[in-house]
């Protein structure tokens, strides 16, 4: 195999001069004297053994090698440039920061796992994660301080892309030593009178829960309220009522705690991948919001 005994500073040379058909314009280009251009030419001529400029006092033409050549020397520079850009985009993937906004039971129950795997495939990535209610979730993203967001808010949003991702159901969440732990569905007419935990106002679930409510004979009693799923989860921990919760916030193996589906009527509400439609994700972004979609699929 024959060697290459030129550079790419010379083959850049002689394209540019090709192209502007002057050593003087050429050199102004790439920044060099026209003496230390014509030179760079002159050095690939030699090394291939052939003529590739016809020079004149005020113009310098392509010979018919020189012209073919022109075409292989273009390709050769423009892969060489997207070589260089598909590593830079690997850099970029491998090393860097992203931030995840998320409703608190995806930061506890679906986002650990997604982590992991990810941890594993981009060691060099860190991520951050707002943990914060369907609110601040929505404004995070669209203020731009998250990468994206996972929640069940925002469809409705026009500056927001809303990919759904996953639906989950309402379920009773309650000690296992209750009356209804062994039940395979409670109606939510029967709230009535019991001691119940709920989310506040400040809770995205709770308009939720005030829709099916407001539908119902007789109103339940929250006799707490906490900002956050988690902390009522806490609560009916300690024996101190019931929680009507999405299903993702309480996991199946939960020692303390047991859910029993809530009917008449099933209440739902699905998940979904925020991202503001303006604004395209970095590699490293990219690759986490595909981590989470393919660990949803797989799980």
């Amino acid at each position: 195999m024959r060697r290459i005994n030129f550079d790419m500073g010379e083959l850049m040379a002689f394209v540019v001069t090709a192209e502007k058909g002057s050593f003087r314009l050429a050199a102004d280009a790439l920044y060099l004297s026209a003496p230390a251009l014509s030179r760079r030419v002159e050095r690939l001529e030699t090394a291939l053994g052939i003529r590739l400029l016809e020079r004149t006092t005020r113009h310098v033409a392509l010979t018919a090698v020189g012209q073919e050549f022109l075409q292989e020397a273009r390709a050769a520079l423009n892969g060489l440039d997207e070589a260089v850009q598909r590593v830079g985009d690997q850099l970029k993937l491998r090393r860097g920061r992203v931030t995840v906004a998320c409703i608190p039971s995806v930061a506890g129950n679906l986002l650990p796992q997604v982590l992991k795997a990810f941890a594993t495939a981009q060691p060099e990535v860190q991520v951050h994660v707002l943990d914060e209610n369907a609110r601040q979730v929505l404004d995070a993203v669209l203020r731009g301080e998250a990468d994206f967001g996972v929640s069940f808010t925002g469809s409705q949003e026009s500056a927001l892309r809303f990919d759904a991702l996953t639906r989950e159901r309402y379920v009773l969440a309650l000690p296992p030593g209750h009356a209804w732990a062994g039940r395979r569905e409670v109606a939510w007419s029967e709230l009535a009178g019991e001691r119940l935990v709920s989310v506040s106002h400040h809770s995205g679930n709770r308009l939720v829960l005030d829709q099916v409510m407001a539908e119902l004979p007789e109103q339940p009693v929250a006799w707490y309220e906490c900002n956050h799923v988690s902390g009522a989860l806490a609560l009916v921990e300690a024996g101190l009522g019931m929680a009507a919760i999405p299903q993702l916030a309480l996991e199946p193996s939960h020692p303390r705690v047991r859910s029993v589906p809530l009917t008449q009527p099933e209440v739902w509400r699905t998940l979904g991948l925020l991202q503001r439609r303006d604004r395209v994700l970095s590699p490293m972004a990219q690759a986490l919001r595909d981590c989470i979609v393919q660990t949803h699929k797989t799980a």
